[in-house]
């Protein structure tokens, strides 16, 4: 009956502790698939994060390179500043050496006018592209905000996984321990069992000494149910085991979620790096056409000047080849460089700005040729004839009809100009008179024949 029972309690033992062994196997392997996945999810955090960094340093290169592509606008607005300034100083250069070079002088005012549009459209552009590179200055800032965020976000992830690595670590060890307790006890128990084994069977061999025996029993099962205990209590500590497994899978799940929020505000910042290169290529591009633009617009300017300048000096010539043989032989007049000159005194009487009739025939003479001449330029050029008054040096009493030397020639040119108006048809608008007084003579001295040839009416055929 003892053996009986002995071999019962020894049955039990073999059957409870594989089972023990197994749980103990896969409580590991959890642990370890646990620990594979948090080292992984880590890795691709990394990468991720990698990632952002250089698309980040791609950025920053394309906004450098929008404001180089702003500092070569700058550079070029400030040339076309400089070169303004240029122009006006040639053109105040140009008006203080007067009839001479009422040519360049038109030239050049046409030229500051242009530069002086260029200008302010350049100022224009830059003031759009510094606002641009401003706005994607702001978004590339912000995407360094939230490129650290991420990062610090990384820290805690990272921070987080080192603490249940480490409770990883120490649940390992101490399931180790428990193990390595688990199988003490169940060596004492067998050396119990076998004890009391050793017991029944003298019992059954020595009747004498039964009572000795059973004392002997007793003591066995005693010590059998103090190891019973010990392992109810290693029953419980698996149970704990199983608990803070489940806690570390609820921390896992946790960790799950913090990485997948952590891949949506990367999609989201790839998206809006995305955008901000895509904005960046748009503001580079629109920099490359507006050059190419401008080139273009400056080339055609450029060619339409120098073929209005080459028509308008055809037409000047053919204009003062007719009138030389018109004029040929007459006296009184003469050409000075592109300019036909008239003395006052073939078309007025001394001291008067009405037109003799000398005068009146040789203006008409030159309207004729004048007519002839005009209907062949263009429509595009600008041209004009400009009437030019001068006096010599003798200054008037001022108690006559003019006041000083200023009205008369004023009232010269203006009356060859009303003249050619209303009495020969001419076009007004191709028409200007201009008084320079005494102050733009063509000889200096006080002998009569040098004041004869500042006493003139000047006709010149140019550009408004």
């Amino acid at each position: 009956m003892g053996l009986s029972r002995r071999n019962s309690n020894r049955g039990g033992s073999d059957v409870v502790w594989p089972g023990f062994v197994d749980a103990m196997t896969a409580l590991l392997m959890v642990l370890m698939f646990v620990l594979t996945i948090v080292l992984v999810v880590q890795s691709v955090l990394r990468d991720t994060i990698t990632s952002q960094d250089k698309q980040l340093d791609s950025l920053t290169a394309q906004v450098a390179g929008l404001a180089d592509a702003l500092g070569l606008e700058t550079a070029r607005a400030d040339a076309l500043q400089a070169e303004v300034g240029r122009l006006g100083l040639d053109l105040a250069a140009a008006q203080a050496l007067g009839v001479q070079q009422e040519g360049q002088i038109a030239t050049l005012a046409g030229l500051v006018a242009t530069r002086e549009g260029e200008l302010a459209s350049a100022t224009a552009r830059i003031t759009d592209f510094e606002a641009q590179v401003a706005g994607l200055l702001a978004e590339r800032d912000a995407a360094q905000t939230r490129l650290t965020e991420l990062a610090a976000a990384r820290a805690a992830d990272q921070t987080a996984m080192a603490a249940l690595r480490e409770k990883l670590q120490g649940a390992d060890a101490e399931l180790t321990a428990m193990t390595l307790a688990l199988e003490a006890q169940r060596q004492k128990a067998e050396d119990t069992l076998t004890l009391l084994a050793a017991a029944e069977t003298k019992a059954a061999q020595d009747a004498e000494i039964l009572s000795g025996k059973e004392a002997l029993l007793a003591t066995a099962r005693a010590a059998l149910a103090t190891e019973t205990e010990r392992s109810a209590e290693s029953a419980r500590q698996v149970a704990l085991l199983n608990q803070q497994i489940a806690a570390l899978r609820s921390q896992l799940g946790e960790l799950q979620g913090m990485l997948d929020a952590a891949a949506a505000k990367d999609v989201a910042a790839k998206v809006q790096l995305e955008a901000l290169g895509s904005q960046l290529n748009s503001a580079l591009a629109q920099v490359a056409s507006e050059q190419r633009r401008r080139a273009d617009l400056e080339a055609a300017e450029a060619e339409r000047l120098r073929a209005e300048a080459q028509d308008l000096a055809k037409f000047r010539s053919e204009f003062f080849g007719e009138l030389s043989k018109v004029l040929a032989g007459r006296q009184g007049v003469r050409i000075v460089g592109d300019r036909f000159v008239f003395s006052s005194e073939v078309l007025f009487n001394p001291g008067s700005a009405d037109l003799a009739p000398e005068g009146r025939a040789q203006i008409a003479g030159v309207v004729a040729t004048l007519n002839e001449i005009a209907a062949q330029i263009p429509p595009g050029i600008d041209w004009i004839i400009r009437v030019d008054g001068h006096t010599d040096n003798v200054p008037l009493s001022g108690q006559g009809e003019f006041a000083d030397n200023w009205e008369l020639s004023q009232a010269r040119a203006l009356a060859v100009v009303r003249y050619m108006q209303d009495n020969l048809g001419f076009s007004p608008e191709r028409l200007a008179a201009t008084g320079f007084g005494e102050y733009q003579p063509v000889a200096v001295g006080d002998a009569p024949e040098t004041r004869a040839l500042n006493r003139r009416i000047e006709l010149k055929l140019t550009e408004r």
